[in-house]
C-alpha cells in the first residue's frame, strides 16, 4: 500500500498540479470563511450577551415582596441557584427585590414558580431576564410567541456554512469523477476498494490539512480585522458598548473539525461509489454525461429552439452533477435575501415604534439619577432659556378602585373589561383593581397639559387619561383607543400597590384622550393619572412607590437643528452640573447614532453578502471548469453533425441564464412565505414594507451572479471550442 501511495498518489498530486490547486484552494477558502463566520457570530453573541448585562444587570430571575434575611439563606439552598443577593437599587423599605441566577439556566422556568411556592408569595412577584435568557436560546414555554432573532442568525449561520462546506465537496466530486477510468485500471491489476478508499483519504489529508488550517487562522485573524473596523465606524455613537475581540478554543475546533469531517467524507463518497463499480464498468467510463430518460424541455425549446433543446437535456444529464452548485448557489441568495428583508423590516419597526411616534414629543431628554421631584430647585433656572419649553416629571405606581358600573359603553360592547385586559386586571367584589400609574408633573408644566386638552388650569385634581386599547379591533402596531370609564366619577380612590389599606381620595379634574406630550410609552389596561406637584405633595405619604430618577423634557418652540440642539444641551448640563447626577439625550444625535448603527450592521450584512456571493460563484466556477473534460466528446458529437461554433455558444449562454436564474424562482416564494410572515407577526402595513423593499441590492445581486457564471461558461467554451474535438470523438470511439 505505501508503494501504491508513493508511486501513484505522490506521483499524481506532482504532475495534477491544477487539481491538486483547486482542492487546495477550495479547502483553505472554506476553512477561512467556515473560521471567520463562526468567531464573527460568537463575537456578537458575547457582544450581546454584555451589552445585557451592562444596561439591565446581571441576574436571571428577581422575586420582589416583604422578606427578612433568613430569606436569601432559603433562596440560597435551592439546589440550582447560583447566587441570590438584594438588589439595593431597586429596593426600598416597602419591597425588597431579589435577583437570583442558577447554575443551570434551562431550569429557570421550572424552578422560580417553585421558589415562589416555598416563599409562600404570588407568582406575579416574580420575574424573567428575557432578553438575557433568549440570548442563551432559554424562551418561557408559555408563551406563544418568544423572541427569535439569535434562533433567526443561527439558522442562516447554519445555512452559509453548509454551503461553504459544499465548497470542498465540490472540488473532490469532479476530482475523482475524472479519475474513475483511472481507478477501474487499478481495480483489474488486483487493488481492492479499501485500498483504493485509503489511498484517497491519504491524498486528501496531503492535500487539505494545511489548507485548512492556514485558512482558519486567517479567518481569526480577519475577525479581529472585522471587529476593529466596526469599532472604527462607531466610534461616534454616543453610550455605546466597545466591542472587544474574544475567542473560544471551541470555536477552533467546531471550525476544524467540520472541515476535516467534510474533507473525509467528500474523498470517502467517491470512492465508496466506486467500489461498487465492476473493474469493466470503470475501464469503460467515458467521462460523459448521459440523459437517463429524455424529456423535452418545453419552455427553453419554445424560447430558443434547438439550442434551447439540447441546453435542457445537457442540464437535466448534470442535473447531479450540478447539485452542489444550485444548492450553493440557492443557499448564497436565500441568505442574502432573507437578511436584507428582515434588516428592512427592522428598521421600519424602529421607525414606528421611536422615532416617527416621539420625534414631535422632545427634541432633548435628561434623566436625574437618584433625585425626587419635590428636591429639583433649577425650575427658575431652566425658565430661563428662552427658546424652549420643558416639562419636570417623576412617575409613580399605584392602583385604583374602580367600581364595575363605572366601565364605559365601548368597554362593555366589547365583552368587559375582563375580555380586552385579560388578568391585566383584577376583580374584587362589585369593584376591579386597576393598575394606575403617576406622572407628576410640576405645576407649570401641568398647566401647559390642561391648555394642551382646553381646560382651565387647576392645579387641585388630576387628569386621568381615559383610554384603553381596543384589541379586538385594532392590534399593537396601530393602536385605537376608546374610553375606559363613563367620566361619571368625580373622584377615584387611590391605593399603595403594596399596603392596599393605604388610599387617597384624588378628585379628578378632569378626562382626557391624548396624553401629555412626553416621551413614554403608556400601559395598554391602566389608568393613567397626571397630577401636579402640588397634588403630589398632598398624597406621597400615602402612594409612596415612586420610581428614583426626575426626568425633565425639553422641546424646542422653533424646528431646531443638530448644532441648536447640541447648544441647548450644552447650556442646560451648565445648569444641572454642580448638583445633580444626569445623563442628557439629544434627539437628532439620537437619530444620526441609530443610523449609523443602522449603517454598521448594513456593511456587516454587505460584507456577508458578498462572502454569499463569492461561495456560490466558486462553486460555479468549481463546477464549470471541472466538468468541462466530461462533455468534450458531447459537442465533439454536435460538431460531427453540423452544428456551428455560434450555436453551441447560445447552448453556452441558455444553460448560464439557467443556472444563474434558477435560484432566484427557487427563493422567490420562500422570500414571499417570510416576509409574509414577518409582516403578519409584527402587524406591519405591507404597503409599508413594499416602499422600502430592497429591491435593487436583491436585482445587482442576481445580476452579480448571473455575470460571473456567464463569465465560468466563456471560460469553459473557449477551453472546448480550442481543443480538437475531433480527436476527443476518435479517442472516445477506441475505449
Amino acid at each position: 500500500m505505501n508503494r501504491m501511495w508513493k508511486e501513484y498518489s505522490v506521483g499524481f498530486i506532482r504532475k495534477n498540479r491544477a487539481s491538486s490547486l483547486s482542492i487546495m484552494i477550495a479547502a483553505f477558502i472554506s476553512a477561512l470563511f467556515l473560521s471567520l463566520l463562526c468567531s464573527l457570530f460568537f463575537n456578537l453573541w458575547n457582544y450581546e450577551i454584555k451589552t445585557t448585562i451592562h444596561e439591565e444587570g446581571n441576574w436571571q430571575g428577581r422575586i420582589s415582596g416583604t422578606f427578612d434575611e433568613d430569606t436569601i439563606t432559603s433562596i440560597k439552598n435551592f439546589e440550582n441557584v447560583k447566587t441570590a443577593k438584594i438588589n439595593k437599587e431597586l429596593s426600598n423599605e416597602q419591597s425588597v427585590v431579589i435577583d437570583i441566577c442558577f447554575q443551570n439556566m434551562r431550569m429557570i422556568y421550572q424552578d422560580m414558580p417553585l421558589i415562589a411556592e416555598q416563599l409562600e408569595i404570588d407568582a406575579s412577584a416574580i420575574s424573567y431576564h428575557e432578553t438575557l435568557l433568549s440570548n442563551y436560546f432559554i424562551h418561557d414555554p408559555q408563551n406563544a410567541s418568544p423572541p427569535l432573532l439569535l434562533t433567526f442568525y443561527t439558522a442562516i449561520l447554519l445555512i452559509v456554512s453548509f454551503s461553504l462546506i459544499l465548497i470542498i465537496h465540490n472540488a473532490f466530486a469532479v476530482s475523482m469523477n475524472a479519475r474513475i477510468h483511472q481507478f477501474g485500471i487499478f481495480s483489474s491489476i488486483g487493488a481492492t476498494p479499501g485500498q483504493i478508499r485509503l489511498c484517497l483519504l491519504q491524498e486528501a489529508a496531503v492535500l487539505c490539512i494545511v489548507p485548512i488550517l492556514i485558512g482558519s487562522i486567517a479567518g481569526i485573524v480577519l475577525s479581529f480585522g472585522s471587529i476593529q473596523l466596526a469599532n472604527m465606524l462607531a466610534s461616534g455613537v454616543v453610550g455605546r458598548q466597545e466591542a472587544h475581540f474574544t475567542y473560544h478554543p471551541a470555536v477552533f475546533l467546531i471550525t476544524i473539525l467540520a472541515a476535516v469531517v467534510t474533507v473525509l467524507i467528500s474523498a470517502w463518497l467517491p470512492a465508496r461509489k466506486l467500489s461498487k463499480r465492476t473493474p469493466l464498468e470503470a475501464i469503460k467510463n467515458t467521462d460523459e454525461f448521459f440523459l437517463k430518460r429524455r424529456r423535452k424541455s418545453h419552455i427553453l425549446s419554445l424560447l430558443f429552439g434547438i439550442e434551447g433543446e439540447l441546453a435542457g437535456n445537457a442540464l437535466k444529464a448534470q442535473k447531479k452533477a450540478m447539485r452542489t452548485s444550485t444548492l450553493s448557489l440557492t443557499l448564497s441568495f436565500m441568505g442574502f435575501t432573507l437578511m436584507l428583508c428582515f434588516l428592512t423590516l427592522s428598521k421600519i419597526s424602529t421607525n414606528h415604534t421611536y422615532f416617527e411616534r416621539y420625534q414631535n414629543a422632545w427634541d432633548v431628554m435628561i434623566t436625574l439619577k437618584d433625585c425626587d421631584i419635590r428636591d429639583f430647585k433649577q425650575t427658575k433656572d431652566l425658565s430661563q432659556e428662552k427658546e424652549i419649553n420643558f416639562v419636570v416629571y417623576q412617575k409613580a405606581n399605584a392602583i385604583c378602585c374602580i367600581p364595575k358600573a363605572s366601565m364605559s359603553e365601548d368597554v362593555l360592547r366589547r365583552g368587559g373589561l375582563e375580555a380586552l385586559a385579560g388578568n391585566d386586571i383584577r376583580a374584587k367584589g362589585e369593584n376591579y383593581l386597576i393598575e394606575a400609574p403617576i406622572i407628576i408633573m410640576d405645576d407649570d408644566g401641568f398647566k401647559d397639559y390642561c391648555q394642551q386638552i382646553g381646560v382651565p388650569a387647576d392645579i387641585a385634581g388630576s387628569i386621568v387619561l381615559n383610554r384603553i386599547w381596543d384589541n379586538k379591533n385594532s392590534n399593537f402596531r396601530y393602536k385605537e383607543y376608546i374610553p375606559f370609564l363613563s367620566e361619571e366619577q368625580d373622584t377615584i380612590m387611590i391605593q399603595n400597590a403594596e399596603q392596599t389599606e393605604k388610599s387617597f381620595e384624588l378628585p379628578v379634574l378632569t378626562y382626557a384622550k391624548e396624553p401629555p406630550v412626553l416621551r413614554e410609552e403608556y400601559d395598554n389596561y391602566a389608568l393613567i393619572q397626571v397630577i401636579p406637584l402640588s397634588l403630589w405633595e398632598q398624597m406621597s405619604g400615602v402612594i409612596q412607590d415612586t420610581e428614583t430618577d426626575t426626568y425633565i423634557r425639553v422641546l424646542a418652540k422653533d424646528e431646531a437643528t443638530l448644532s441648536e440642539l447640541n447648544t441647548v444641551e450644552t447650556d442646560l448640563s451648565k445648569i444641572l452640573n454642580q448638583k445633580y447626577d444626569f445623563e442628557i439625550e439629544n434627539r437628532i444625535q439620537e437619530k444620526i447614532d441609530n443610523d449609523n448603527m443602522y449603517n454598521g450592521y448594513m456593511f456587516v450584512i454587505g460584507a456577508l453578502c458578498a462572502l454569499l456571493a463569492v461561495i456560490g460563484i466558486a462553486n460555479v466556477f468549481s463546477n464549470t471548469l471541472g466538468f468541462i473534460r466530461q462533455r468534450k466528446r458531447e459537442f465533439a458529437r454536435y460538431i460531427s453533425i453540423g452544428m456551428t461554433p455560434g450555436s453551441m455558444r447560445k447552448m453556452f449562454y441558455i444553460e448560464a441564464f439557467v443556472i444563474a436564474w434558477r435560484p432566484f424562482f427557487i427563493t422567490l416564494p420562500l422570500t414571499v412565505i417570510f416576509v409574509s410572515f414577518m409582516i403578519t407577526a409584527s402587524y406591519l402595513n405591507p404597503e409599508e414594507f413594499f416602499t422600502e423593499a430592497p429591491i435593487i441590492p436583491i436585482l445587482l445581486f442576481i445580476l452579480t451572479i448571473f455575470g460571473f457564471v456567464l463569465l465560468a461558461y466563456y471560460i469553459g467554451g473557449r477551453k472546448i471550442m480550442n481543443c480538437n474535438l475531433t480527436d476527443v470523438l476518435r479517442n472516445d470511439n477506441m475505449i
